[in-house]
């Protein structure tokens, strides 16, 4: 008996080791970063039957999209660029980012936008309450997480009204997102008589797979004319006049022109993939009119086609600043290529700031990031730590001309496995006004010192070192 007992424990042994080996291998051979590849390869061998699990759970992305001819100009666009014939002199200064974005990039710049920004919940909510209540044919929206507090009960209230005057509703929540509020949102709209959907809903264990595959976009589109997007979900916090326990400082957009259309065809793939359902129809034409002067591009991210379009977006938009770009974001957890970019812009003599929350509210992740600090500002960037309430907003300017914002953070998730969802834009007026606002956080804001940095007790620089090795997991 105890000899077929060790023959047994020999073979599972064995059998655990051949896996270990097996889901290393795979993951040298699959995954595209050499500091995601070592994370799991460590963890596999220093755990080889949960670390194997967790990296075919976790590790993979085998999500398959679908509805791709929704999406216009998918084809490599041939030379000369189309969005270079937008407008010369911007095709001059720009001539790489633009091409860089072609590349990336389903869509083409289109010019002839207006983009409005909206601080926080009080100005972006009453726009897009007041959208809402003026369509007359179709709306779309999609977000992360709407609550179901004030904010959300009076947005269900106006989408059930207008589906009620005959106006065709169609609202995505994120499956993780949709968890945020202890009672169910989706329910709510559904016995509304909304159109509702779950992107990839979670039913544990089958959803184990695509547990890490978020939506996070924010996308509201009203009769094809206008649309918003940037960071805010739908929720209480973001009402500063009433926020309730958790105040959100955020930034959204308000786009109208012929970029809506990228927005509406963005949304109508996420649907068609979640529900097999394609809008089509009067209710989801597109006016495509113009209405400014602003050149607009969208930029859709994600683990799947799109992959990797934010991060060398990004790194293309630092190649090509000359004089100062301005970063804000709640969670800084770069890549080293990135790291190494913002480091090399300073290094060129471009005035780099940026401005991160003094506490964010995910703990771990600012412990992960501080030991970034040191040599950001050793290579001449500034760091500015903004107060309370907690800042939320994602935006990047450079040399007063061009200006990215949207759903996506300067964090893992986002550049590897959220489906995010930017805008880049071409407008000095824009961007000047932008620059303005982020001036003002600036005044409000901390400037953190290297001496300040080298002061930190040993133990807090230890937890730091040991958070940050979890950078690839958060």
């Amino acid at each position: 008996m105890d000899l077929e007992t060790g023959w047994i424990a020999s073979g599972i042994a064995v059998a655990v080791f051949l896996v270990a080996v097996v889901s290393a291998a795979h993951a040298v051979l699959q995954r595209r970063e050499t500091g995601t590849v070592i994370a799991w390869v460590g963890l596999i061998f220093l755990l080889p039957l949960a670390g194997s699990v967790l990296y075919w759970l976790f590790g993979i992305n085998r999500i398959q999209r679908r509805a791709r001819a929704m999406r216009e100009g998918h084809a490599p666009s041939p030379l000369p660029s189309p969005s270079l014939a937008v407008d010369p002199e911007l095709s001059k200064r720009w001539r790489g980012l633009l091409g860089s974005g072609d590349a990336l990039s389903p869509f083409t710049v289109s010019g002839g936008n207006r983009v409005t920004p909206l601080f926080d919940g009080d100005q972006a909510y009453e726009s897009m309450l007041a959208a809402i209540d003026g369509a007359r044919r179709g709306i779309a929206l999609a977000t992360y997480i709407f609550d179901t507090d004030r904010i959300g009960q009076v947005f269900a209230e106006r989408l059930q009204a207008a589906n009620e005057r005959g106006v065709e509703v169609r609202v995505l929540i994120d499956g993780i997102g949709a968890r945020y509020s202890r009672r169910s949102m989706l329910a709510r709209l559904r016995r509304l008589g909304l159109r509702t959907a779950a992107f990839l809903p979670v039913h544990l264990p089958r959803s184990f797979a695509s547990f890490n595959l978020r939506n996070h976009r924010k996308l509201l589109v009203v009769d094809g004319a206008t649309g918003f997007t940037g960071g805010m979900n739908i929720r209480r916090g973001h009402c500063l006049t009433d926020p309730g326990r958790y105040p959100v400082h955020d930034l959204h957009f308000r786009i109208e022109g012929p970029v809506v259309q990228q927005l509406q065809a963005v949304f109508a793939e996420d649907w068609a993939f979640t529900t097999g359902e394609s809008l089509h129809g009067p209710a989801w034409s597109v006016a495509g009119n113009p209405a400014g002067s602003t050149a607009c591009r969208g930029l859709p991210d994600g683990p799947d086609e799109d992959f990797e379009v934010l991060r060398f977006t990004l790194l293309a938009a630092l190649a090509e600043a000359r004089e100062q770009v301005i970063i804000i974001t709640p969670y800084f957890l770069p890549d080293v290529g990135l790291l190494a970019a913002v480091k090399t812009a300073a290094l060129r003599g471009v005035q780099v700031d940026l401005l991160l929350p003094g506490q964010s509210n995910l703990r771990l992740v600012d412990w992960a990031g501080n030991p970034l600090q040191a040599e950001l500002v050793e290579r001449g960037c500034r760091i500015w730590l903004m107060p309370p309430p907690f800042n939320h907003s994602k935006l990047m300017l450079v040399d007063g001309c061009w200006a990215l914002f949207g759903s996506g953070n300067w964090d893992p998730r986002s550049l590897r496995l959220n489906f995010e969802f930017n805008l880049e834009c071409y407008d000095p007026d824009l961007v000047h006004d932008l620059a303005q606002w982020a001036s003002g956080l600036r005044q409000r804001s901390r400037l953190l010192t290297l001496d300040e940095i080298r002061r930190r007790p040993i133990l807090l620089r230890l937890r730091d070192g040991a958070a940050r090795l979890l950078t690839p997991y958060l």
